[in-house]
């Protein structure tokens, strides 16, 4: 069986708000500069990307799973649900693809809620306070862990 040479991309809630939001934190990039990124970096490695984002949890849930059948490996920027969402963990677990994790800020010199991630340990990367161009080390990273 031939590895799907497609990626996922989330993007949790409040993330369609890029460019609007708290500019000084999350900075100017909108959600689409962010997908049109993460899918020119897949590019380069001969990779399509799926891109998902919503304020609703079960929407990414459902997205995780149909990934497990034609996606290679997940990259993910869960925001809010990074730190209150088991079920968003138990998703990306048991689909059993590789996952990158990303954040625009650097959620460990933030608010003390923002320190534990429940997406950590279904990780095999981690990119955090890069702003918008760490998802294309987060893309590049996980196309690595692939082998693509």
């Amino acid at each position: 069986m031939t590895t799907p040479r497609r990626l996922l991309l989330v993007n949790g809630p409040n993330l369609n708000l890029l460019g609007i939001r708290e500019p000084d934190v999350y900075g100017h990039e909108t959600l689409a500069d962010v997908e049109a990124l993460v899918t020119a970096t897949a590019a380069d490695a001969g990779f399509e990307v799926r891109a998902v984002q919503s304020n609703h949890e079960g929407v990414l849930i459902d997205a995780i799973h149909a990934a497990r059948t034609d996606c290679a490996g997940i990259v993910i920027n869960p925001a809010g649900l990074t730190h209150t969402s088991v079920s968003l963990r138990d998703a990306l677990s048991g689909v059993a693809l590789p996952v990158a994790e990303v954040h625009i800020s650097d959620v460990r010199t933030r608010e003390a809620f923002r320190h534990h991630s429940y997406v950590a340990d279904v990780a095999v990367v981690h990119v955090i306070g890069q702003g918008v161009p760490g998802y294309a080390e987060a893309t590049r990273l996980l196309l690595d862990q692939i082998g693509a």
